[in-house]
Formats: structure tokens, sequence, C-alpha cells
């Protein structure tokens, strides 16, 4: 994790194009400037952040379903639960499966755990559209390309 750049996402263990999941590592680092303020002798991964978090995964898994063929953006979180903190160095397991599917919107469950315990969950909704720029597109593939997959790769 790179949390000053939103780059929540360290590496994709998993990634089942058919069955539209996703399975990917989020390794929180020890420092941030983050945890300066949030809070001071008590470092915690905000809660936004987390959300952040599962919203990736989940974008990610349906910028691969479809080939990267169009962008992918948050448009609603339903039902997020919060369970227990997430501390600094916590190696955190991010899943996501696609619920629903059509007229240019996707719905998920999203999910982070750590050493198989629930952290928190949401159910989180997107909007697909085209790529607005060619800087966004690329910058997505470049991304998908670090977490190992793009449109023709296996993950």
């Amino acid at each position: 994790m790179r949390l000053e750049y939103f780059q929540m996402l360290d590496a994709l263990e998993k990634l089942d194009r058919d069955g539209a999941s996703i399975v990917a590592r989020a390794r929180v680092p020890d420092a941030s400037p983050v945890f300066e303020g949030h809070f001071p002798g008590y470092p915690l991964v905000p809660g936004v952040l987390l959300v952040e978090t599962m919203a990736q995964a989940a974008g990610y898994m349906l910028l691969a379903v479809d080939g990267l063929k169009r962008m992918v953006f948050l448009a609603k979180v339903k039902e997020a639960n919060f369970r227990s903190f997430v501390r600094p160095g916590a190696d955190l397991t991010v899943e996501a499966a696609r619920i629903h599917d059509g007229s240019g919107y996707a719905v998920t469950r999203a999910s982070i755990s750590e050493g198989g315990k629930k952290l928190c969950d949401a159910e989180l909704m997107f909007r697909l559209v085209p790529f607005a720029t060619p800087e966004l597109e690329q910058h997505v593939r470049r991304e998908a390309a670090r977490l190992g997959f793009g449109p023709a790769a296996g993950g």
C-alpha cells in the first residue's frame, strides 16, 4: 500500500474472470503521513481508506472482466461494516465479487480480512463508462500490469 498515492493493492492473488471475483493482497505500511493525524499515539487506517481498498479490488476485477474496455467509477457504498481496527503493518486479504451487472452499472460485494478474521465489508456499486482520456486509460493499464493482470493475463 502507498496510502498517500491511493495505491491500496499490492498484488493480485486470484482472478476469476468467469466467476467475476478477485482476491488481492495489501500490506499496510508501518509508517505513513496518514497516521500522523489518524491518530497520534494510536495509528489506525481510516475507514474511508478501507472502503477505497475494497473499491479498488472490486473495480480492478470489473475492469479485468470487461477486458479493460471501460473505466469504473464508484457510484454508491451500501452497508459498509467495520468490525475491527486496522493498524500499521497489517497484512490484508481483499476479496470482491460481482453480484449484479447491467445498464452501465455493476454491484459488488467486497471484504477485507486479516488472518482469516473479517475486518470490514461493503456492497459497492460502480458506473462503467468509456475512458475519459487516453492518459487515464494508460494509467489504469499500468496499474493493472503492476498488480499482475491485464486483458490477456491469466491472473
